[in-house]
């Protein structure tokens, strides 16, 4: 897989580690919205064997609110080119809005991660006019991140997100984005209940029929919390794990974690016997 001037061996799986610039994110808010610390934990990340660094600066918890254009450049784009300077690593902008794409692209961002599948104004466009190594993830998200845990309804949730990727790789190649470009993430807890997330994991495999890599972001989110007890986010790292080695067994290959180290370790484990 391309991004940007890395090119990935996708026979191993690849841990993208978040970091969130953004004072609101539900487990890592506020830790690493300076840029010396925004800098110091990419660089820990990569450290510990994360090859890609997601860089978000809005945060997209339930509830969260929206952060205006301009403010979410501030955020990220002075990370990104702190970043590609300094460390070689992989670097992905986390973010929907067209502008705030086309600028961090320019500064070195070797893909576009979207919750909103390149829906919102003019993203779809930008994201077409960009180089060819660029990788582009789609998310399915039901609804909007103010709104998409009230109550949210599937016919059958496996399907549904299925046919919702499979549109947007559709509309991605209309416009002339190469579907080798294109990686699918199903957003756990992106409008889903806890019975939905369970059984997206389970069926993981099923969105490797899109031919597209699959990417898994299931890191400290609310599902492991009421798996384990109501655990709060920063005790949910075990489990997080936990999730990472079932969706590399079911197809996943680009895992997105807080947790590196850990989930690298286990990573390396679980490859070992799949390839023994």
């Amino acid at each position: 897989m391309q991004c940007g001037k890395y090119n990935f061996d996708l026979s191993h799986p690849l841990v993208m580690g978040i970091l969130n610039v953004t004072p609101d994110s539900f487990s890592d808010g506020g830790q690493h919205y300076l840029l010396d610390d925004a800098l110091r934990h990419a660089e820990q990340m990569l450290s510990a064997g994360a090859k890609i660094i997601d860089v978000g600066g809005e945060s997209t918890r339930p509830g969260a609110s929206a952060v205006e254009l301009q403010q979410e450049i501030d955020r990220t784009i002075p990370v990104i080119e702190k970043i590609t300077a300094n460390l070689d690593v992989a670097v992905s902008i986390d973010t929907s809005k067209a502008a705030v794409m086309r600028e961090a692209v320019s500064v070195g961002a070797g893909m576009i991660n979207d919750v909103m599948a390149l829906q919102a104004e003019g993203a779809l466009q930008v994201a077409a006019q960009t180089d060819d190594s660029i990788a582009i993830c789609l998310m399915h998200m039901q609804g909007q991140p103010r709104t998409m845990q009230q109550n949210p309804t599937y016919d059958d949730v496996v399907e549904d997100v299925n046919n919702f990727l499979l549109q947007r790789i559709d509309c991605c190649k209309q416009a002339g984005i190469s579907s080798s470009r294109l990686v699918v993430d199903p957003g756990f807890g992106f409008g889903k209940t806890l019975s939905h997330n369970l059984q997206l994991l389970k069926n993981l495999e099923r969105f490797l029929q899109t031919g597209c890599t699959v990417l898994a972001g299931i890191s400290r989110k609310s599902m492991i919390g009421a798996l384990l007890d109501n655990a709060v986010a920063s005790d949910r790292v075990v489990g997080s794990v936990a999730a990472a080695l079932i969706a590399y067994q079911k197809g996943a290959r680009i895992i997105r974690v807080h947790d590196v180290k850990e989930t690298v370790d286990a990573l390396k484990i679980a490859h070992a016997v799949m390839h023994a």
